[in-house]
């Protein structure tokens, strides 16, 4: 995958330097900021870094057009979380994004919002897909305003289907449609390419 720069996020392939920083970003706390957005109501399955080194490489075995997760850096090269999909269901071309932004200092200030729209936009260019859904939950409000400012729609709401701190949230499924989506043609601008 070529490396994929925006104004102030760039999405590049997991390099081997980033395993890591990544690792301590995900399992390197007690109890993770992000994890408490992050399907909170799903404990954090904690894996030693070989396990965790073992599954990235695996990851990048896969034969995929496109990989399936990768780094989310800011422009000036500090790695800050992943992108990443899954197939719901390949052969009627439909898969399922994700996003995590690990540092909370990145939180509220479009960095998610943006990489989130390059992964899409990435994605529909990529592959021939029909459309691109994103599950989450009543209780990320940031999310569902991330997928609101890019178009996705509701198309479900599972009401109380997610129990976390004794409080009952609705599981949420938002999607895009490839005719609803406005693809970005990026060849031959100038810094498209480049992350550090």
């Amino acid at each position: 995958m070529e490396e994929i720069l925006g104004e102030r996020v760039c999405l590049r392939e997991i390099e081997e330097k980033d395993h890591v920083p990544l690792w301590n970003m995900i399992y390197g706390e007690d109890s993770p900021e992000w994890k408490k957005w992050d399907a909170p109501y799903y404990s954090l399955e904690r894996i030693d870094f070989a396990q965790f080194e073992q599954q990235i490489r695996e990851q990048v075995k896969r034969e995929e057009p496109v990989p399936s997760r990768v780094a989310i850096t800011t422009t000036g090269g500090e790695l800050i979380g992943i992108v990443s999909y899954y197939w719901e269901h390949k052969l009627s071309f439909w898969l399922e994004v994700g996003i995590v932004i690990y540092k909370p200092e990145f939180w509220n200030s479009g960095y998610g919002t943006e990489a989130l729209k390059l992964w899409i936009d990435h994605l529909f260019t990529s592959l021939p897909l029909v459309r691109i859904g994103l599950a989450t939950w009543s209780g990320n409000h940031r999310m569902i305003r991330s997928a609101e400012k890019l178009g996705m729609k509701m198309e479900a709401r599972i009401r109380k289907a997610r129990l976390h701190q004794d409080t009952y949230y609705d599981a949420l499924r938002m999607g895009v449609l490839r005719e609803e989506w406005p693809i970005v043609d990026r060849t031959g601008e100038e810094g498209v390419h480049g992350c550090k």
